[in-house]
């Protein structure tokens, strides 16, 4: 191998390098025997070059070249020569040349291929991710990975340039609730006491605040026992970040500046200087998520007012109740004599209806707007004397479908119907692909009632600066209180999470009793870091955007197990190495576990 190490990569030959002896090495991707002359198109990371073997002018490569098979691992010695005009191949970088080979030498053999290896891989799931090394040679695995390298350097550089230092913290913990299950590590040294893996590094980075570090970041890997889902995995990578003596607004400008340079860095594309604000009640109220995708309209429109003064009971009782009635207007969609293609069938207002249900609601209700703004189909009959003002209140022209839902229970009428809403904008494409729309959710709840267990919870984390405006009436009204908390949304997708921290012993110890957590268990759980508190800690806040999601989204694709290398599936399970996996008893002896094992 000594004398067949690269010259060259197969993504480098161009026209300027005709006549040059280079050496490529990589996997044979295609092979093709052209009666006497193969064509071997040879790929790595940086790209595919072809490589000609003409066996009348070296019969020995002949020989060489029937043996080769997809996936061979070879080294290839030979002349840059430029294609004839007609056989230029503008789809590949290195199209205008090839390499007239001298010398292969096969590297090392591939067994029979489980799945071709194309551009995207077209197999199934879990099959990819049993030979993921196989798959992460595809050309869409090798560029998202790519992606992912290019944006964690993106971000390093940027915050490195902007005065934070980049610190790590533990990754055996002391187990604390923050939301989900804990992943535990069991100490050998100490039976019957546990490490835990960290949620998130969030009671490390306020400490960091408590010891003068002004400006913290991490790409930190957190984990979370939790089901796992397309934007979701077990373990997870975060971009961690804290500042001392700050507001909100400072975060969230740090924030806007860190990715509009990450996106003209990666993807040359230029953000706006100020994002979008959205209060929570507004996100909710217009587009029924907190999570909202911008790149359409369609938002959430009252009908109350139409609602009241109609025939329909269940509407008026939603209304009487406490409740409201909300609807939305999908364009060109109502069904008409035409039967165009377009319209939505009586079949797919159901499945609609269906995907409403999910979300609580009892029923949707429909109709469609005919010629002259009249009222057709569904529940127009209770609406018929008031059509004019309903659709011109509306904004509804003749083809329009509106679909209604209504409940005493505004969360579920809000949820329901924002959940149709971003069903519809992806079933009708309303929205453009490529385009990245940034929204921040501000003024959040700050507890929320458990209605099984009859208390107040924090609605987010237990260390959430509440807002000034509320410190008087906190334990009165907890429900009303809106914490400093913010979350940037981009298409949909929640793509961080932070808000401005308690500093204040004091203060956080109210928090603690209006969560239900008594004195001696907040002792016992966060005991380190109020007493930290005490020693001088500094007014403090930050943000933590997850790095797998947001590579996920600038990538265009919708899972997470896309953009990291060695994901786990739906089931949490490594198909590559079979993990998770039983230990020896010898182990499980010194660690003094014993598994017991449920009679099924």
């Amino acid at each position: 191998m000594e004398n067949m190490k690269r010259t060259a990569n197969c993504g480098d030959l161009r026209k300027k390098d005709a006549g040059k002896i280079v050496i490529l090495n990589g996997w044979v991707h295609r092979k093709r025997n052209h009666g006497g002359i193969f064509f071997i198109n040879l790929r790595d990371r940086y790209g595919i070059t072809q490589i000609t073997v003409d066996t009348e002018a070296n019969a020995s490569l002949g020989e060489i070249c029937n043996e080769l098979r997809n996936e061979y691992c070879i080294a290839a010695e030979g002349k840059v020569n430029l294609r004839p005009e007609d056989m230029i191949n503008s789809s590949m970088d290195t199209g205008e040349i090839e390499v007239i080979a001298s010398k292969i030498l096969i590297l090392n053999k591939s067994d029979v291929l489980p799945f071709q290896i194309d551009e995207e891989s077209k197999a199934n799931e879990d099959l990819r991710l049993k030979y993921r090394y196989l798959d992460l040679r595809s050309a869409a695995m090798q560029n998202r990975i790519a992606l992912r390298s290019k944006t964690a350097f993106a971000v390093r550089q940027w915050m490195t340039a902007n005065g934070f230092y980049e610190i790590e913290t533990p990754t055996f913990i002391k187990s604390t609730p923050e939301g989900a299950r804990d992943y535990l590590v069991p100490s050998r040294l100490y039976p019957g006491k546990f490490y835990a893996l960290p949620q998130s590094p969030q009671l490390y980075k306020q400490i960091l605040m408590v010891s003068g570090f002004d400006k913290y970041f991490q790409i930190a890997r957190c984990y979370r026992d939790e089901d796992s889902r397309g934007d979701r995995q077990p373990e997870f990578t975060q971009i961690d970040i804290e500042m001392s003596f700050v507001g909100r607004d400072d975060v969230l400008d740090m924030t806007e500046g860190m990715m509009r340079h990450v996106f003209k860095q990666v993807l040359n594309i230029s953000l706006p200087e100020k994002f979008r604000r959205l209060t929570w009640e507004e996100a909710m109220e217009n587009y029924g998520s907190d999570k909202p995708d911008l790149r359409f309209g369609m938002e959430l429109c009252s009908f109350e007012q139409y609602a009241k003064d109609s025939g329909f009971q269940a509407f008026k009782d939603a209304i009487a109740q406490g409740g409201t009635v909300k609807v939305l207007v999908v364009k060109g969609k109502a069904e008409t004599p035409a039967k165009l293609p377009a319209d939505y069938s009586r079949k797919q207002i159901e499945e609609l209806e269906a995907h409403a249900k999910i979300y609580k609601a009892k029923g949707m209700a429909w109709m469609k707007v005919a010629k002259d703004c009249a009222l057709e189909g569904g529940a127009s009959k209770f609406f018929t004397d008031n059509a004019a003002a309903i659709t011109g209140g509306l904004g509804a022209k003749e083809g329009d479908l509106i679909l209604m839902v209504a409940d005493a229970d505004r969360k579920i009428v809000n949820t329901s119907l924002g959940a149709v809403r971003s069903k519809l904008g992806r079933d009708l494409g309303l929205y453009d692909p490529d385009k990245f729309e940034f929204v921040w959710i501000v003024d959040f709840p700050m507890f929320e009632y458990n209605e099984d267990e009859k208390k107040w919870e924090a609605a987010h984390h237990l260390f959430t600066w509440p807002q000034e405006k509320y410190h008087e009436t906190m334990e009165s009204d907890p429900g009303s209180v809106k914490g400093d908390l913010y979350d940037l949304v981009l298409n949909g997708y929640e793509l961080a999470s932070g808000s401005i921290r308690i500093h204040d012993p004091v203060m956080q110890k109210r928090v603690f009793k209006i969560a239900g957590i008594d004195p001696a268990q907040a002792e016992k759980k966060f005991g380190f870091l109020t007493e930290a508190f005490k020693y001088g800690a500094p007014p403090h806040g930050g943000i933590a955007p997850g790095l797998d999601r947001l590579v996920m989204i600038m990538a265009g694709v919708t899972s997470l197990k896309d953009v990291i290398a060695f994901p786990k599936n739906s089931f949490a399970i490594s198909p590559m190495d079979d993990c998770p996996s039983e230990v020896d008893q010898k182990q499980l002896d010194e660690l003094g576990i014993k598994i017991i094992k449920e009679n099924k």
